[in-house]
């Protein structure tokens, strides 16, 4: 965080100090009640209703507590805690997130998508890190609670800053946006994620849709030309620059002749009227999607394509994210335990389609949470899926789960298939089906442990 001395934010939310010393500078901005207080030099927001620990706070060193509580007993308030009481807390919050976002004015790009937006924002910081100072969330932890954190992770030394949107229920995005304030915008796809919270598809696509109005006049909207669900998006009142990336003829950074080459993908650029060759790591047509978002992002922030392309070429793909490795009795293991959705799953199918030809094809697939009413009807449509393929095993793991192993009975598929209730109820039984001829795909949801550190047993 750019240091802010306490008497400017007095001056800027018009506070009033109760207690204690002003002459020094905030260094950390957090909510009392979602962040953890860890740093010392801290600005802690802190509804009327919240019941303060003045000690805790106190053991910190300098911190500067900004309340609407009406009455404070000072003789409560240890030595190096400053008070400024204002008139409202929430406005306040809002009045500092703006002026606090608009001391600078660099390329703030963020991330929405079912898939794809952690290796989308992972590639762009890579590419750019290599003469840029660039600030970017952490892994996947995207939650909306970190935002205002994030926010407060650029500093007078920012030249670029990479986030991406978690989705929950809908006004997630729309709340994140007015935190952020992004110069440009990426979705990477759409596909049935979240309808728990967003009751449909209908309502995920509106949800998804909210990073639209979130974007600064002026900004740019980077959209994937490919995409069936991403067409429905409502954009005729951006007035913004619209980009397209994809195969799709109309995209302008378009990628053709996509082959899969060693340990990633080989494709062709289109963009600005020229060609240029492009290697991603990582398998799968989605990977190149992803590199095409990221390319088109960096040029638009002023990175020179063939710099950026060079640049990509050394990124590294993230673990768990289609990772191959020598697994039990010389099999090959696919871990794909990042994430899990129907988007997802579909993806690793088709990178399966590809390098699994005249192998032993064995999956072990697990619960698809989040689907709300609609759970049934995509785990059944990922059972069609596999029915479809010529597949030695199928493997579920959990109730959900069993609904695809159902699927794939009913459509006919002459897969060996199993189904447990759990992880833990597996054991050594699968050892069996592996061999030096089989590729083993286990996909699983990201919460779930016992998936992880069964793909973790699964390798050498």
């Amino acid at each position: 965080m750019k240091p802010i001395a306490v008497n400017d934010i007095r001056k800027l939310l018009e506070g009033k100090i109760i207690t204690g010393p002003v002459n020094w500078k905030v260094e950390d901005a957090i909510y009392y009640t979602r962040h953890d207080h860890t740093k010392r030099n801290s600005l802690l927001f802190a509804n009327r209703g919240d019941a303060i620990n003045w000690v805790a706070i106190d053991k910190k060193g300098h911190s500067l507590v900004i309340t609407d509580k009406s009455s404070i007993n000072v003789k409560d308030v240890l030595p190096n805690t400053t008070v400024m009481q204002v008139a409202s807390v929430v406005q306040s919050y809002w009045k500092f997130i703006n002026y606090y976002r608009n001391q600078f004015q660099i390329p703030v790009v963020t991330i929405t998508g079912t898939c794809g937006k952690t290796t989308t924002k992972d590639m762009i910081k890579h590419m750019l890190s290599v003469t840029w100072n660039v600030h970017a969330s952490e892994s996947s932890k995207n939650e909306p609670r970190r935002s205002f954190p994030y926010l407060m992770g650029i500093d007078e030394h920012t030249e670029a800053a990479v986030f991406e949107h978690g989705l929950g229920n809908s006004g997630n995005i729309k709340h994140q946006c007015m935190i952020y304030q992004p110069t440009i915008g990426i979705i990477t796809n759409i596909g049935a994620h979240h309808l728990d919270g967003c009751v449909n598809l209908e309502g995920y696509i509106k949800a998804k849709e909210e990073i639209i109005g979130g974007i600064k006049d002026g900004g740019t909207l980077i959209l994937n030309a490919d995409d069936q669900n991403s067409k429905k998006l409502r954009i005729h009142g951006f007035t913004g620059k619209i980009i397209y990336f994809g195969t799709d003829a109309k995209s302008d950074y378009r990628a053709s002749r996509i082959t899969y080459g060693k340990g990633g993908m080989d494709f062709v650029l289109h963009a600005d009227r020229k060609e240029y060759k492009v290697f991603v790591q990582g398998y799968g047509e989605h990977q190149v999607s992803n590199a095409l978002a990221a390319l088109a992002a960096v040029h638009e922030m002023g990175m020179d394509l063939k710099d950026a392309i060079s640049r990509l070429n050394t990124y590294k793909n993230m673990e768990r994210h289609l990772e191959f490795s020598n697994g039990k009795n010389g099999c090959t293991i696919i871990d794909d335990t990042w994430t899990n959705n129907p988007t997802s799953v579909e993806a690793a199918l088709k990178v399966l389609d590809k390098v699994g030809k005249g192998k032993k094809i064995i999956l072990i697939l697990g619960d698809i949470k989040r689907l709300g009413n609609f759970e049934k009807k995509y785990h059944r449509e990922i059972g069609s899926m596999v029915a479809a393929r010529n597949i030695h095993a199928l493997i579920t793991i959990g109730e959900k789960a069993e609904e695809i192993a159902r699927q794939a009975m009913r459509d006919g598929s002459t897969a060996n298939i199993r189904m447990f209730k759990d992880v833990s109820d597996i054991g050594n039984r699968l050892d069996h089906l592996f061999d030096n001829q089989s590729i083993v795909l286990i996909k699983g949801p990201m919460s779930s442990r016992g998936m992880i550190e069964f793909a973790r047993s699964l390798k050498q």
